[in-house]
C-alpha cells in the first residue's frame, strides 16, 4: 500500500499551522452531516460555552434545517461540504455523515487547516483510513474518532483493571451485538428521489444508483457501498476496546461467517455474523444478530483469574474458582459490580481540549485507523469465506491478491482518493 498518496481538490488551498489557544477563547464549530447522530454530537458540541456553532452542511434539506434550528440563528447553511470547510472563520469540523463519505471531508479538511470530529468507523474501506491518518499527521491537525467508549472513566478504568492482572490472563474476549428489529423494513420501489434531497450528492463517491428509501438514512448500513454493516456499526465500538485492553496494534489471522439470514426485504451486509481474530495469545469473537430471544450484549473478558462484563452501563466482575487437580476451591479473584460513566460528552470535552492543547485525542485518527482495519478484515474474510492473515507493517493481507483488492475501492468520477 502506497502511503504517500494524497487526496487533493482543485479550489482548496492546503495549509498547515499551529495556532496558540486561549484558555476561554471561542472554538467556531462546522457540522457536516445532520442527521441522527450528527445532531447528537451538535448538540453535545453546543453545551460548551467555548464552541460558537458557525455552519451546517446536509444534502437533505429537513435535516439542515433542525441543525440551524438548533443554532438558533448562529450558523449557516450550506448544501456542499466544500463550501463550509473553505469558511476562514471555521477551526473544527464535525463528520457525522453515512461511512463512504467520512474520508474525503476529513481530508480536505485537514488540508484546509481544520480539525475534525469524525464519526467511527473511521473509513469505509483500508486505504482510505490510512490516507486520512497520513494527512491528518501532514498537517499537524487534530482528528478524533467518536469511538466515545475511549473517554468513558469506567471504561479507562476497565482497562486499567484488565492490565493490573486482577483477572489473571486475558485469554479470550467475547464481543456481542444483540438487537430484534425483526421481521424487517419490508420493500420499497426505486423511485425520483424527494425534491428536498440531493441524492446525487448523497452517494457521491459511490456507483450511481436509482433512488430507493431503503438505501437512505439510517438503512445505508445494510449496503456495502456506504457501510461495513453492524461489524462496522456497533462491532467498531467492541472491537476498537477489546485492542485497547490487550495494547494490540492489529490481529494476526481473521475469520468471519454469516449473512443476511434472518431480516426480510433489501439489504447486503450480514444480519447474522461470527469474526474470530487470533492475537498471539488471545483469541477475540464479535458476533452480531438480530434475534426475538434473550441474550447479553457487550464484552466478556475471560481471564483465569476472573471473568468480567463490561457495558456501557458498567463492569461487572466475577472470580473463577479453579477445578484442576489439587487446585483451591475458592475463587481467585473477589466479584466486584462498578457503575457505568457518560462517555459521549467526555469525547467531544476532550476533542475541544485537545483542540486547544494540540495534544493527541483520546480515540487519536491512527487508532481509529487500527480498529476500523479489524472491522474491515472481518467483513473482507466473511464475505471471502475464508479466513486471512493480516501483515500490519505493510497493511496488506497476507499472500491472498483477491482479498487484498478488497482493501481498496474506486471512487465515482470526479470524485478521487489519491
Amino acid at each position: 500500500m502506497d502511503r504517500r498518496r494524497f487526496f487533493t481538490a482543485a479550489g482548496l488551498t492546503a495549509v498547515s499551522y499551529r495556532r496558540v489557544w486561549g484558555a476561554n477563547e471561542k472554538i467556531r464549530v462546522g457540522l457536516i452531516g445532520a442527521g441522527g447522530q450528527g445532531q447528537a454530537n451538535w448538540r453535545g458540541f453546543m453545551k460548551n460555552t467555548d464552541v460558537t456553532p458557525a455552519a451546517v452542511c446536509d444534502v437533505y434539506e429537513p435535516n439542515l434545517e433542525k441543525a440551524l434550528s438548533m443554532a438558533e440563528g448562529q450558523a449557516r447553511g450550506f448544501r456542499d461540504f466544500r463550501k463550509l470547510i473553505e469558511l476562514k472563520d471555521i477551526d473544527a469540523v464535525i463528520v457525522a455523515t453515512p461511512d463512504h463519505w467520512h474520508a474525503i471531508p476529513t481530508i480536505l479538511a485537514c488540508q484546509a487547516g481544520k480539525d475534525v470530529y469524525v464519526e467511527k468507523p473511521l473509513s469505509l474501506f483500508i486505504r482510505e483510513g490510512r490516507v486520512m491518518v497520513d494527512t491528518a499527521r501532514r498537517y499537524n491537525r487534530v482528528v478524533q474518532v467518536g469511538s466515545q467508549q475511549r473517554s468513558g472513566p469506567h471504561y479507562a478504568k476497565a482497562i486499567e483493571i484488565i492490565r493490573s492482572g486482577q483477572l489473571g490472563k486475558i485469554h479470550h474476549i467475547h464481543a456481542a451485538f444483540l438487537r430484534n428489529a425483526l421481521p424487517g423494513w419490508g420493500k420499497a420501489p426505486d423511485e425520483p428521489p424527494p425534491a428536498n434531497l440531493d441524492w446525487d450528492m448523497w452517494l457521491g463517491p459511490a456507483p450511481k444508483v436509482p433512488y430507493n428509501r431503503l438505501r437512505a438514512i439510517y438503512h445505508f448500513r445494510w449496503y456495502w457501498d456506504y457501510s461495513g454493516g453492524q461489524m462496522t456499526n456497533f462491532g467498531a465500538h467492541d472491537v476498537d476496546i477489546a485492542r485497547w485492553a490487550l495494547n494490540a496494534r492489529a490481529a494476526q489471522a481473521v475469520a468471519g461467517f454469516g449473512g443476511r439470514f434472518a431480516l426480510g426485504g433489501p439489504g447486503e451486509t450480514p444480519d447474522v455474523q461470527e469474526v474470530i481474530y487470533q492475537f498471539p495469545d488471545c483469541v477475540v469473537n464479535w458476533s452480531v444478530r438480530e434475534m426475538n430471544g434473550e441474550g447479553r450484549s457487550g464484552l466478556t473478558f475471560h481471564g483465569t483469574k476472573a471473568t468480567m462484563f463490561l457495558t456501557r452501563r458498567g463492569i461487572e466482575i466475577l472470580g473463577e474458582t479453579w477445578r484442576g487437580e489439587g487446585a483451591p476451591k475458592t475463587p481467585q479473584a473477589a466479584d466486584a459490580k462498578l457503575p457505568g460513566s457518560e462517555q459521549h460528552s467526555a469525547h467531544i470535552r476532550n476533542f475541544l481540549d485537545c483542540v486547544k492543547t494540540r495534544k493527541r485525542p483520546n480515540a487519536d485518527v491512527e487508532e481509529g485507523h487500527l480498529t476500523a482495519v479489524m472491522c474491515h478484515l472481518g467483513n473482507i474474510a466473511t464475505r471471502l469465506g475464508r479466513s486471512v492473515r493480516w501483515d500490519s507493517e505493510k497493511e496488506q493481507i497476507v499472500g491472498d491478491a483477491e482479498a487484498n483488492r478488497m482493501c481498496d475501492r474506486p471512487y465515482r468520477a470526479p470524485w478521487k482518493l489519491g
